[in-house]
C-alpha cells in the first residue's frame, strides 16, 4: 500500500511514526464500508481495526430496546479502542452511519503490533484519551441541554468530518443518534433552519451558517475539539485540502 496515500488521508496513520507503519503496512487493507455496516458488536470479541478516510462510524450505546450514540468517529480516529487498552471486547456497537473508506487491519497483527512496538501504544493512546473526553462530554451535554443545541452540536462534529457542506442522514437516522423520538428531531431541525443556519431536504442536510450553528451549540461544542488538538495536533495542518476542515 502506498505511503503517500495513507498520509493524506486518515490523521493517526499519517502522524504514525514510518517505523510504526511499516510494522502494520504488510496487514492494512483498504475497504469501503456502506451504510449501517457493523464494525463492533457490544460484549463480542473486535475482529478488526479500522482507521476512517471518509465517511462516519457511531459508536452507540443500548438500553432495552432503545439505543443512542455516545461517539462518532471520522478520518482522526479509529476503532478497536478496548484493544490498545489491553483488552478484546467491544463495550458498545459501532456502525457506520455514512457510507465510509477505510484501512482495515486484523485485531491479531494489530495486537501483535502493539507488543512489538515502543511507540504505538503510547501514540494511539492520546487517541483513546480524546475519544474518552468526547463521549464523557456527550452523555454531559445530552444531560444538560436541549434537543436544538444537541443538534446544533451532531451538525458541527459532522460537518468536521465531511468534505463539503452536505450531510446525507434521515430524521429517523437522527433520532437514533441523539436518542430522542423522530418527530423531536423534525421540529428541532426546523427551528434551526427558520434560523437560516441549514437547509434540510429528505434524507439530505446541508450547512448554511457554521458560524450560526457554533452559536447556537455554545459551550456544548469545542471543548473536545480543543483536546484533540492537543492530543493528536491540527487536523489537515499536513494536508492542504484539509486545512480548512479542523476541529474548532
Amino acid at each position: 500500500m502506498d505511503h503517500k496515500i495513507l498520509q493524506a488521508k486518515s490523521e493517526l496513520l499519517r502522524r504514525m511514526s514510518v517505523d510504526d507503519l511499516e510494522r502494520l503496512r504488510p496487514h492494512l487493507e483498504g475497504v469501503f464500508l456502506e451504510l449501517r455496516a457493523p464494525l463492533e458488536n457490544e460484549g463480542q470479541a473486535i475482529e478488526a481495526v479500522y482507521f476512517l478516510e471518509s465517511g462516519i462510524a457511531s459508536v452507540v450505546a443500548r438500553a432495552s430496546a432503545a439505543e443512542a450514540e455516545v461517539g462518532i468517529i471520522g478520518f482522526e480516529g479509529m476503532t478497536g479502542s478496548a484493544l490498545i487498552m489491553g483488552d478484546d471486547l467491544a463495550s458498545f456497537n459501532c456502525y457506520i452511519q455514512s457510507t465510509s473508506e477505510a484501512i482495515r487491519i486484523g485485531a491479531a497483527p494489530f495486537v501483535a503490533a502493539l507488543e512489538d512496538s515502543p511507540t504505538l501504544r503510547p501514540f494511539l493512546l492520546r487517541y483513546v484519551q480524546y475519544l474518552h473526553i468526547q463521549t464523557s462530554y456527550t452523555a454531559s451535554i445530552n444531560a444538560r441541554h436541549s434537543l436544538e443545541v444537541r443538534l446544533a452540536r451532531w451538525l458541527l462534529m459532522c460537518s468536521d468530518r465531511t468534505v463539503g457542506d452536505r450531510l446525507m442522514i434521515t430524521h429517523q437516522f437522527l433520532s437514533v443518534m441523539l436518542g430522542v423520538r423522530r418527530p423531536g428531531v423534525t421540529v428541532g431541525l426546523q427551528t434551526i433552519e427558520s434560523h437560516g443556519y441549514i437547509r434540510a431536504r429528505r434524507g439530505e442536510i446541508t450547512i448554511r451558517n457554521r458560524q450560526g450553528l457554533m452559536s447556537l451549540a455554545r459551550e456544548s461544542y469545542g471543548a473536545p475539539e480543543l483536546q484533540y488538538r492537543r492530543l493528536i495536533g491540527d487536523l489537515g495542518s499536513k494536508n492542504p485540502s484539509r486545512q480548512d476542515r479542523s476541529l474548532d
